[in-house]
């Protein structure tokens, strides 16, 4: 038991280097969810740090420790003292009550004595935190964050989301549920296919980084010149999961985990509700095992058949649609995460050629992988080699994108497909500030939409207002209970939602509140680097108390799962 206490403990000292390398913090859900989803998580070791050196070191470390122990004769010492029961029964007590008395007392958020981020972090214990995250897995909104009477959130959040298309609902117990009405009533809707890619950690700032004089991203800059380019879109989030969420339900990202992770997640009302009412094939590409983040159970219980890289998980996926297992003979190159880009592109363009013989128009939710530790894929596909860094994997991941394009343009149904490619959040998105608010710039294009022009959208939008534009490019009338908006509405006021998984914030420009839990709010002007602190504004204090509040009474209250 003592030689197991010190390799725990060594482990936990390793463990917490190479974690604090990825995502710059001690342990925290991420690192929970590390704990549950282990194949992907050990594969990705494996691949990504020098084991053999590792565990060499910590069993070398414990047997230094053991035999310091032993020359101290602590062991003979211990077990040959015989102390009364009332000491033992003394001593035991006195840590029982210190533990109990602690365990109340403190708190992970005990460290924050600074403004900066990384120190807080650093003073922190690792494993407390761990096991804070742990217990913390949601956080009850109104125990932790400041609220206002319900009615009168819900009254602020229906002013914010008036446009000049909006058609309040007021039969319905969800008090957001409304009409949106067509751009142009008089005009037919276009029901092209849609395919939408989720690129993983694909930062804005890769668009203008070079390696070598060359840029890493070539083809995007390429779409971005040829499409509707949002400049400056800002993530919900700094996990896939958060991406997922902001994307599928249009919604703010609620404290705790992701509502893709939660339990009573499906049949909510999604995007994919709307593409339905259209007539849509509704599907969900994953070139890993989406038992990984509960993305089978989330998109399998929202109304998306899967295709997916199953690896028989034990435990059930709780799918009630389609699932299909991408074979071995199908993957030209695979790492911890997934199959690489190239081939879950190849796998969505063999089943578009199927369901085009339908004549149903089909809707792909597409989510990349390749750009992620340990950043390995096919050598030779690009002049960066396999597993150098996070250069290399952008730049091909930018590759298989080009090369999608490419191989789609030759097929009868790429007139009538728009693409869609947005990013789930930022490579190394944690900062100095509580919300680093640059790190959650992200690039956006929709492509190949007939009927309106190329251009740069440079006002400030958030994630989820993508789909609901796209709804409205398309001519549709449609019922939503989104938080997004049109962001081509004369009425759109320019804002975005930048959140962790305990700090909430909302952003009008270079005006940025957040909420913290023990009901705390502070608000900043962001000067592009830093975040410094200003008087609060009332009228911006309810809109994002309003929001927030109200997102997470409507998915507690199974209210978003409202037809």
């Amino acid at each position: 038991m003592y030689t197991l206490y010190w390799i725990i403990l060594y482990f936990s000292f390793f463990a917490e280097i190479t974690f604090w390398d990825e995502f710059k913090s001690r342990f925290n859900f991420i690192a929970v969810d590390y704990l549950i989803y282990t194949y992907e998580v050990v594969k990705n070791i494996q691949e990504s740090y020098p084991l053999p050196l590792l565990i060499g070191g910590i069993i070398t470390i414990t047997a230094v420790t053991i035999y310091f122990t032993f020359k101290r004769n602590a062991f003979k010492n211990s077990f040959s003292s015989t102390p009364k029961w009332s000491k033992k029964l003394l001593v035991f007590c006195l840590n029982l009550v210190i533990t109990v008395t602690l365990l109340n007392i403190l708190s992970n958020e005990t460290t924050i004595q600074s403004k900066n981020r990384y120190t807080s972090e650093i003073a922190k214990n690792g494993i407390f935190s761990f096991f804070s995250a742990f217990r913390n897995n949601h956080l009850k909104f109104d125990e932790h964050y400041l609220t206002l009477p319900i009615s009168e959130a819900f009254a602020q959040v229906k002013t914010d989301l008036q446009d000049s298309k909006t058609r309040y609902d007021v039969a319905f117990k969800n008090p957001l549920r409304r009409t949106i009405l067509a751009n142009n009533p008089e005009q037919p809707e276009q029901k092209p296919n849609v395919i939408l890619v989720l690129m993983e950690s694909m930062s804005s700032s890769f668009l203008k980084e070079q390696y070598n004089e060359k840029s890493i991203t070539p083809n995007l800059n390429k779409i971005a010149d040829s499409s509707i380019f949002f400049s400056n879109m800002f993530a919900n989030g700094t996990r896939t999961v958060r991406g997922m969420e902001a994307i599928a339900l249009s919604i703010p990202p609620t404290p705790g985990n992701s509502i893709v992770k939660r339990v009573n997640n499906q049949n909510l009302y999604t995007i994919a509700n709307v593409f339905k009412d259209k007539g849509y094939q509704n599907m969900f590409f994953y070139g890993g095992d989406g038992y990984f983040d509960n993305m089978n159970a989330f998109f399998g219980g929202n109304g998306f058949d899967i295709y997916d890289r199953g690896r028989g998980s034990i435990l059930s996926d709780k799918i009630n649609t389609k699932r299909h297992n991408i074979d071995d003979k199908e993957v030209s190159f695979e790492n911890a995460w997934g199959i690489c880009d190239e081939d879950i592109y190849n796998k969505v363009i063999q089943v578009a050629d199927f369901k085009h013989k339908t004549k149903e128009p089909f809707f792909a939710f597409v989510m990349s992988t390749s750009n992620h530790k340990p950043y390995t894929y096919e050598e030779g596909k690009i002049d960066i080699p396999s597993g150098t860094g996070r250069a290399g994997a952008v730049k091909y991941s930018d590759y298989a994108i080009g090369k999608f394009l490419e191989e789609a343009k030759n097929k009868p149904w790429f007139e009538n497909t728009v693409f869609v490619f947005v990013a789930d959040h930022c490579a190394s998105s944690a900062g100095k500030d509580a919300i680093d608010v640059k790190n959650h710039h992200v690039p956006a294009m929709i492509y190949n939409l007939k009927n309106h022009p190329n251009e740069v959208v440079s006002k400030e939008v958030s994630q989820i207002d993508l789909v609901p534009t796209l709804f409205s490019l398309l001519n549709w009338n449609y019922t939503s209970q989104f938080y997004g908006k049109d962001i081509f509405d004369p009425q759109y006021q320019p804002h975005s939602y930048v959140g962790t998984y305990i700090k909430l914030g909302y952003k009008k420009g270079d005006d940025v509140i957040i909420l913290s839990d023990q009901m705390k709010i502070n608000q900043y002007k962001w000067d592009k680097n830093n975040l410094k602190e200003t008087a609060i504004d009332p009228s911006f204090k309810k809109s994002i108390i309003s929001h927030y509040q109200t997102a997470d009474y409507l998915f507690s209250n199974n209210l978003l799962q409202e037809k």
